[in-house]
């Protein structure tokens, strides 16, 4: 009878210590995941559409022998498009934990070696060397990076998902369809050569005044100042017409050089 009632308590202490240790055991922990709507350092954290991601990258035209930088990389999603189209990519992202979380899928993806990511605060990092920027912030945010995006080398192509820079126009607009229900506008600019100011032109001179890429002036040849029409910067590239000639060149730092029709013209920043 002791026997019987001894292995009786001996069993229901052993259900007990079962049940504690069932309580006390420690949660296996699941690999990190973003949450749309989480908070971020300066934005909430809310995914781009794929498919906006792929005109994003179609608006850049991008190719292989460019670098894009993407500004809040998130979840990484823009950086690993990029990569599986055979673009070396970066991403800048403040939060360490999607850091981590992009690192694993670039590697899940096969893109590891062309798809990078860095932990950093994207207004304290050098990201000038990029020739394509890609961004979804906030129009403040575009706002403080943009006397940065404008020094940047003339032809890189920024790339934005839904919010503006301001009175900077941008040189071309997409809308998503498909999937894409929120934030499916894209916009894209093109930093400009900086032009404005006087040049020597043969023995006559161009002066230019310019807002981003949007250029106005005259051209005097002949001690004939003609005012110039149709003015814009295509990064490097400049177009204007005067005198009923179309004139288009390329501007390496303080030269241009050109046709008109059938002639040839070059010119060089007066003071320098």
């Amino acid at each position: 009878m002791f026997l019987c009632r001894l292995a009786v308590v001996c069993a229901l202490s052993i259900l007990a210590l079962d049940g504690v240790l069932a309580q006390t055991a420690p949660a296996i922990s699941q690999p990190y995941a973003p949450s749309p709507g989480q908070q971020g350092k300066d934005v909430i954290w809310l995914p781009t559409a794929q498919g906006l991601v792929d005109q994003m990258l179609d608006m850049a035209q991008v190719t292989k022998d460019d670098y894009l930088i993407d500004l809040g990389s998130g979840d990484g999603r823009t950086v690993i498009s990029a990569a599986k189209r055979g673009v070396r990519a970066h991403g800048i992202e403040y939060n360490p934990d999607l850091v981590a979380f992009s690192r694993r899928a670039a590697q899940a993806e096969k893109v590891g070696e062309l798809a990078t990511f860095e932990h950093a605060d994207i207004f304290e990092t050098d990201f000038s060397k990029a020739t394509v920027v890609t961004l979804f912030l906030l129009p403040h945010l575009n706002l403080k990076l943009r006397p940065t995006l404008l020094k940047m080398k003339p032809g890189t192509r920024v790339v934005s998902n839904s919010f503006d820079m301001g009175d900077w126009q941008p040189d071309e607009r997409v809308e998503a369809t498909g999937e894409c229900k929120n934030y499916c506008r894209a916009m894209k600019w093109i930093v400009p050569a900086a032009v404005e100011g006087s040049w020597r032109f043969g023995d006559g001179e161009l002066k230019l005044a310019q807002t981003y890429q949007m250029l106005s002036g005259t051209l005097t040849r002949g001690g004939n100042a003609l005012p110039i029409s149709e003015a814009k910067m295509n990064g490097a590239e400049i177009a204007f017409v005067a005198g009923g000639l179309r004139y288009a060149g390329r501007v390496i730092d303080n030269t241009m050089s050109g046709t008109a029709g059938r002639e040839t013209w070059s010119a060089t920043r007066s003071g320098r």
